[in-house]
């Protein structure tokens, strides 16, 4: 069960895009489509950490956008 949203445009869910699409580490939330709202990045201290989550766990178990 998971104590934090991995919706899409959630902080988490940004971080792991963020790695997947081999960004470099900027937080934020939303920011993608209309679904996801307007990007902001005045973020709380935990929305900072759910973010930096998402990132560091799409390093250590997600895989990588290939463009080839």
């Amino acid at each position: 069960m998971s104590y934090f949203s991995t919706d899409h445009g959630s902080p988490f869910d940004r971080g792991s895009s963020d790695s997947y699409y081999h960004r470099p580490k900027n937080p934020h939330k939303g920011g993608v489509s209309i679904a996801s709202g307007p990007r902001e990045e005045s973020l709380t201290h935990e929305e900072r950490f759910f973010y930096n989550m998402g990132y560091e766990w799409n390093e250590q178990f997600g895989d990588k956008k290939s463009w080839d």
